[in-house]
């Protein structure tokens, strides 16, 4: 196993997936006092729309461990990843590294591509030729429960 890794848990989307419409309200959410004013259904969402662009290139993956938490990544969190974004440095993506799954932003200093942790508790991952490492997507929504 490699050292400091946050582990992912793969979950598979519906292939053909029911259109749930949910009510969305207009207007803004208060922080302090509430608006009566605006209590009206602005129109409904679909989730799928909303999370999934491209299901075809789409999958979800469950997090695990703490190494993102600088980016709201916490365990159990459930990551929305598409495989058709490029992974260009500064994206959070999702790569096998030596046959596990982990979850980092990309980065690239002085010529050196990296893993970076979100958390100064995690080191950096610097990719070198003897690593297997293969991208499987990028991060695009966290699903977080309150």
């Amino acid at each position: 196993m490699t050292p400091n890794l946050t582990s992912l848990t793969l979950l598979l989307p519906t292939p053909h997936p029911c259109v749930l419409a949910i009510p969305l309200f207009s207007g803004k959410v208060a922080a302090g006092f509430p608006s009566p004013a605006d209590d009206y259904v602005e129109k409904t969402l679909d989730l799928n729309e909303l999370l999934v662009q491209k299901p075809a290139a789409t999958f979800f993956v469950r997090a695990q461990g703490e190494s993102m938490l600088g980016v709201g990544i916490h365990p159990n969190d459930i990551l929305v990843v598409d495989r058709s974004i490029e992974a260009v440095p500064g994206k959070i993506v999702i790569c096998a590294l030596n046959g596990e799954l982990t979850v980092k932003r990309l980065a690239r200093d002085n010529e050196q591509w990296q893993l970076k942790a979100e958390n100064p508790n995690y080191p950096d991952i610097v990719i070198h030729e003897e690593l297997d490492m293969v991208i499987w997507g990028v991060v695009t929504n966290v699903i977080h429960a309150l």
